[in-house]
């Protein structure tokens, strides 16, 4: 890196962001390098193809071996991160096109890295753009072109828009008797992840503006992010983490089960899995519509999510009304893992709140 402090300091404090603790191709957990002149971050074997693309359309760097440049740093600060680069070069995905996973394969990493950055198949054709051979920011370009796609309107293509119902915020509380991953002890962090979701959305200055395939721009007057994949701290040296951790995800009105696993923290190797489980947001959701505005209740009780052979369930889980908030306690035993317990908290947020 650079060697000036602030310079590190400003680089460190992009990594800290929730969505880029994650690689920004396929969500393999604290990625160690970037694409400097696109402006994500992405994990060693995802590394592996960006390089084989060449310098010309990413110029990769370690985060933690190499040296920035205040040119490098400040590019990668103006696109703003993982999810602010997904949302121009993921603008759509294909049906039934799926990005790729942790463990996927080296020729499906290859084949969507190379698609989503070299070929800009995900794009809308209007808005594609070229990454140069010095470490500009795409963000210059992709504005320009913005701005062209909102004068020049065309009604050839269907409007596809994803349409959120509300917020989940997650209080990862605590874990008890995780499992050893290191030689007496693990470094454990928690993965959250809600469903596969293409998420035509950019949040600017507080508005977030919907990106219709017909080019058409609408501007919502929402302070939203759509997260999608979000991530707590990572406790040292500690079997019975205790978090308190405050994490928010973006419903879709088409939602599935939220996805939890925990990883134990390595510097100099992938992370190792600490077991996972899912969250059935069903029971919460579905009783705080059929209920309404929770301030006109007292507290009581208003559904269950039921402890059964085919969830990872400690105990039933409540939803309750509690001081006119909609929540629900949740304790998790991790499964294909040793052992290993997370509790939770959560709580929803319909978009008129």
């Amino acid at each position: 890196m650079c060697s000036c402090s602030a310079a590190n300091g400003r680089l460190k404090n992009l990594m800290n962001q929730t969505d880029n603790r994650i690689c920004a191709d396929c969500g393999a957990p604290d990625p160690k390098w970037a694409s400097a002149n696109i402006g994500v971050f992405i994990c060693l074997k995802c590394c592996g193809v960006h390089r084989s693309l060449g310098a010309r359309i990413s110029k990769v760097l370690s985060v933690q071996l190499d040296d920035w440049s205040d040119e490098d740093i400040d590019a990668m600060i103006e696109v703003g991160g993982n999810s602010s680069a997904n949302l121009i070069y993921e603008a759509y995905i294909p049906e039934g096109y799926s990005k790729p996973g942790p463990d996927s394969t080296h020729d499906e990493r290859s084949r969507f890295i190379r698609s989503k950055y070299e070929l800009q198949e995900f794009l809308k054709s209007s808005l594609r753009i070229t990454s140069r051979k010095s470490s500009a920011s795409i963000q210059s370009s992709f504005s320009t072109k913005i701005l062209d796609s909102f004068r020049i309107k065309s009604s050839k293509e269907p409007e596809t828009v994803v349409e959120y119902i509300g917020l989940l915020k997650v209080k990862v509380v605590k874990g008890i008797n995780l499992a050893i991953r290191d030689m007496l002890t693990s470094d454990p962090y928690v993965v959250l992840t809600l469903g596969k979701q293409v998420i035509p959305v950019l949040q600017v200055d507080e508005v977030v503006i919907t990106i219709g395939l017909d080019g058409d721009l609408d501007f919502i007057p929402l302070s939203i992010k759509a997260l999608v994949t979000i991530q707590t701290a990572v406790i040292k040296s500690n079997l019975n983490p205790v978090w308190n951790e405050e994490l928010m995800l973006s419903v879709p009105q088409n939602f599935g089960p939220v996805k939890l696993q925990v990883y134990d923290y390595d510097t100099f190797s992938a992370d190792d899995i600490m077991g996972e489980a899912e969250i059935d947001i069903q029971p919460l959701i579905t009783s705080a519509m059929v209920y309404g505005d929770p301030e006109m209740f007292s507290n009581m009780q208003i559904g269950k999510w039921l402890k059964s052979q085919d969830n990872a369930l400690i105990e039933d889980s409540i939803v309750n009304i509690i001081d006119g908030k909609v929540k629900q306690q949740v304790s998790l035993k991790l499964q294909n893992v040793e052992c290993g317990e997370i509790y939770l908290q959560l709580e929803w947020l319909p978009l008129d709140q």
